[in-house]
């Protein structure tokens, strides 16, 4: 705490480093007025025709260390009849408390609002993804909004959201700063553009006249931490208004939360997130597979009714509509799902979508190793620009589409591949030319990505091919089938070839 205007501008969290090297520095939350990466909250009083304390004012603090167990109070006499202090505590997570009091011992009364603020600069802000909010942030009138960044209030200057404040301040993918005001009131929260990207969030109370030989207390709270989902969640258990929701979980949050529950549950019994993923992978394929099971069948039965399908539209070659119609009633006649096959690639999506989001927001999987790979937060380090980097030879930006692919990228275009290749449903030739180039196209798109999303997708191709291998065992006819149209395919091809 900064006597100099009694602002905290100094926080550092020793539990997290800025970097995966051994030597590197602590996460800094908060940096002092002027500094590259400033970052501060001051409380305070706006006074009408009252001296109150300023950004140099001097405080004088009854204590040395703000600890959970040691508040520290500082005061201010203003010299004409008021004595203002803010008590500072602080509870074991990242939570401070700010008492604001100001004693009225003069004849008169005077009119004083108190405010909290926190400034900061956006240079040291993360970038702003389309999955993850980065910028002004807040709960107003029962609702999360993400929905202003640091653009938005540049060209506004100020903007101030509708509804009343539950907590508002500024977010980072893992860090917060939030103001919270005092339960029950309802102070104006504003988001402000200072100029040469500085920006502020502040909330002020309505102006209360102070009578003489009175007091008045206002009890605001600072957030500045870590998003750590479970101490977020115990605050807005403990009664602050969906403050769990500083992390940008989106619609599927009631999915995302329970995966997260879940990888940190394996995690504590196995000790390692990268294989808490592999084990994660191993659960969601093992309650996919009785609809697994359901869809390789509905996949046989396709086949066993696929000479009738010809001979329908063969027969109603020149009329689609009928065609169609008797295919239905075919389906219909045969108790045949066509869409049953799918189902499983169907349920794979939200899986693998609230996963990204997981490894994207959960602060849990930042740094965390598993074999080679140091951040499975982070793209696959094993590439080829890297290693041209240990020699001297830095890889340019254009070329990072190729020299960026790692390891896992390329296990998941082959597993891919060697998934499609093992499937037994009918194609088309345009159909299988897509599915082939497929796997190869998702290499390039997807190399990126969280490492940990990528080791997800690899162990469940691979635990696909293994799934296909004992299906098949269950099924000969689909097996039989498969191994039919691959060669139908290939003497084609080689009677093109000849031709």
């Amino acid at each position: 705490i900064n006597l100099r205007g009694g602002v905290i501008d100094d926080v550092v969290l020793k539990g997290y480093n800025e970097t995966t090297r051994k030597d590197s520095d602590p996460v800094r939350i908060f940096s002092p007025n002027g500094t590259p990466a400033q970052q501060f909250a001051q409380f305070g009083w706006v006074g009408s025709n009252l001296k109150v304390p300023g950004p140099q004012t001097l405080w004088e603090a009854d204590g040395d260390v703000l600890t959970a167990d040691t508040p520290v109070t500082l005061t201010h006499d203003n010299g004409e009849g008021l004595t203002f202090s803010i008590r500072y505590s602080i509870d074991d997570q990242f939570m401070v408390t700010a008492e604001q009091k100001v004693a009225n011992t003069a004849g008169n009364p005077g009119v004083v609002q108190p405010f909290g603020l926190v400034n900061r600069t956006s240079r040291t802000a993360s970038e702003d993804l389309w999955i993850a909010h980065s910028g002004p942030i807040g709960v107003f009138a029962d609702a999360a909004d993400y929905g202003i960044d640091y653009d938005d209030v540049d060209e506004a200057q100020t903007i101030t959201p509708a509804g009343r404040p539950s907590w508002s301040g500024f977010a980072d993918i893992y860090w917060l700063s939030a103001l919270v005001p005092q339960t029950g009131s309802a102070p104006t929260a504003t988001f402000r553009a200072l100029g040469n990207e500085i920006y502020r969030a502040d909330m002020i109370y309505d102006a209360v006249t102070l009578p003489a030989g009175q007091a008045l207390t206002t009890t605001s709270r600072l957030f500045a931490g870590a998003k750590e989902s479970v101490v977020l969640d115990r605050y807005e258990d403990a009664g602050l208004q969906k403050f769990g929701l500083a992390i940008d979980w989106g619609w599927f949050r009631w999915f995302e939360k329970p995966m997260l529950w879940l990888l940190r549950t394996i995690y504590e019994a196995v000790g390692n997130f990268g294989i808490a993923i592999i084990a994660l992978t191993f659960i969601v394929r093992g309650l996919m597979f009785p609809i697994a099971q359901k869809g390789f069948a509905s996949m046989a039965e396709m086949k066993a009714i696929q000479p009738k399908m010809k001979a329908i539209q063969e027969k109603y070659k020149d009329d689609k509509q009928k065609q169609q119609q008797e295919i239905m009633a075919l389906y219909k006649q045969e108790k045949v799902n066509p869409v049953a096959g799918c189902l499983p690639m169907l349920l794979q999506i939200p899986v693998f979508f609230a996963l990204y989001k997981v490894l994207v927001l959960g602060i849990e999987m930042r740094h965390r190793e598993f074999l080679w790979i140091k951040d499975l937060a982070a793209p696959d380090p094993a590439n080829l620009a890297n290693a041209l980097s240990l020699v001297g030879i830095q890889v340019p930006q254009f070329l990072m589409i190729v020299f960026g692919i790692g390891v896992l990228a390329v296990m998941l275009g082959f597993t891919m591949w060697l998934t499609f290749k093992l499937n037994p449903s009918a194609m088309d030739p345009m159909q299988q030319q897509i599915f082939n180039i497929m796997p190869w196209i998702l290499m390039f798109v997807m190399a990126p990505f969280a490492a940990g999303l990528l080791l997800y997708w690899v162990t469940s191709n691979i635990l696909t091919v293994a799934q296909q291998k004992y299906l098949y065992s269950k099924h000969p006819q689909l097996r039989e089938a498969a191994e039919k149209e691959r060669a139908e395919k290939a003497a084609k091809a080689q009677s093109e070839s000849k031709a």
